[in-house]
């Protein structure tokens, strides 16, 4: 059997993608999930704060996918969980495994990536120090407490400040831990402002900005962290050093888009974010493979990882029943001056609209978003105040994408003086 549709990933970019895909008239529709029930990270994101977008309400993370699940009843998608996909070609082959039918190799039509992103390690960041039991990162925390009911210390230090950490800020103190700190390399946290402020502030738990841990202490446990306040070149000052009695370190230190499937397919991934490179619509370099959510970039807030998968899936109907765009006369979309990365990196000529994403470089005040054709100004829009925790949209409109001559406009973040 050859599906219309074979969506890789059943989180919650996975189960958007299928369902417009659905609603745009596909009616052979596969989604694969390595865990053994669909929902993603979702399901140990017990806090609240989800679908304040989507759904004009605020869920729980299992709430927010479990309305994606209740939606699958009566489409006749069909769903493979336990199974391990092994490859993805440019053929659209899907090889897989699981423990009930073995190795298969499944076609399709069209696919969509949706695999999400992993946690970066301790051995990505190279922190000095003994390696005792103790260190785990804070989604890993996050399962072991909110899933499998374990505690995983009672003192506890976390570096880095991204929502996951933040979030686990919280969690760990209401479930009895003392958080003695949260240590951030950056001058500024990573995280929404809204969970610094309900995760840490109304905790009391303090943010330690510009500092890193220069040693871990302890043989079969974690017993203690040094940490310093480090310099504009991010080497440790010396004379700065605190000491913390601690048995736990939780690492907050990034995520990266889960692509070893996508490099192994051949399809083009960004190596400055890992992420895969794709048109507006969602298309890969590879014709009829899509990709959405955190395999494309990490995304901050679930409801536009939502839209953004709508969207692909959308796109995969349109690819199975009218074939492959254009790709003749592309615009390429850069970064300028204060922008970390873009998405999506190409715009078809003949795109209705597109809505392109980036993170700040840095915090900006009283600021604006500058879309530049050369040197003609496209598009200005101004903002109060944009930081590298957040995402920033822009939306070209048609007649916006009409009015750009050449074939590459570039993207900029700028202080206004007030």
């Amino acid at each position: 059997m050859t599906y219309e549709l074979i969506v890789v990933g059943g989180g919650p970019a996975g189960l958007a993608a299928a369902l417009a895909a659905y609603e745009k008239g596909l009616k052979d529709i596969l989604i694969i999930e390595r865990d053994k029930e669909l929902g993603g990270i979702l399901n140990q994101c017990i806090h609240n704060g989800f679908g304040l977008q989507y759904f004009k309400e605020e869920l729980t993370g299992p709430e927010y996918a479990g309305r994606f699940i209740k939606m699958l009843e009566g489409t006749g998608i069909e769903v493979m969980c336990d199974t391990m996909v092994l490859e993805v070609t440019q053929e659209k082959e899907v090889h897989c495994i699981n423990p009930e039918k073995g190795y298969q190799v499944l076609s399709a039509k069209s696919i969509v990536l949706a695999m999400g992103c992993r946690e970066r390690t301790r051995g990505a960041i190279s922190i000095p120090g003994t390696r005792p039991a103790g260190v785990l990162t804070a989604g890993a925390a996050q399962r072991y407490v909110n899933m499998e009911g374990h505690m995983v210390g009672k003192k506890v230090i976390i570096l880095g400040s991204g929502d996951i950490g933040l979030i686990m800020a919280r969690r760990m103190t209401l479930e009895g831990a003392k958080v003695l700190a949260c240590v951030e390399v950056m001058p500024y946290s990573g995280g929404l402002q809204r969970n610094i402020v309900q995760c840490l502030n109304d905790f009391d738990i303090p943010l330690y900005l510009s500092h890193t841990i220069i040693d871990i202490k302890g043989k079969e446990r974690v017993s203690g962290v040094t940490i310093a306040k480090v310099g504009p070149d991010r080497r440790p000052i010396k004379g700065t050093e605190i000491e913390f009695d601690c048995d736990t370190i939780l690492l907050s230190v990034g995520l990266i888009p889960e692509n070893e499937l996508t490099r192994t397919a051949g399809i083009d991934v960004n190596p400055a974010t890992n992420g895969v490179v794709v048109w507006e619509n969602m298309e890969t370099s590879a014709e009829g493979i899509f990709a959405s959510g955190n395999v494309v970039h990490v995304h901050d807030l679930v409801d536009y990882v939502t839209g953004e998968s709508q969207k692909a899936g959308r796109a995969a109907a349109e690819y199975v029943k009218l074939g492959s765009r254009s790709r003749q006369n592309a615009i390429t979309v850069h970064e300028g001056d204060g922008v970390g990365f873009i998405v999506p990196q190409k715009i078809h000529r003949e795109a209705m609209d597109a809505e392109i994403f980036f993170r700040p470089r840095r915090i900006f005040e009283t600021s604006k978003i500058v879309v530049k054709d050369g040197e003609k100004i496209v598009a200005q829009l101004k903002r109060a105040h944009m930081a590298p925790g957040e995402m920033e949209r822009v939306r070209l409109s048609r007649r916006l994408l009409d009015a750009i001559m050449s074939d590459d406009i570039t993207v900029t973040a700028e202080e206004v003086e007030e």
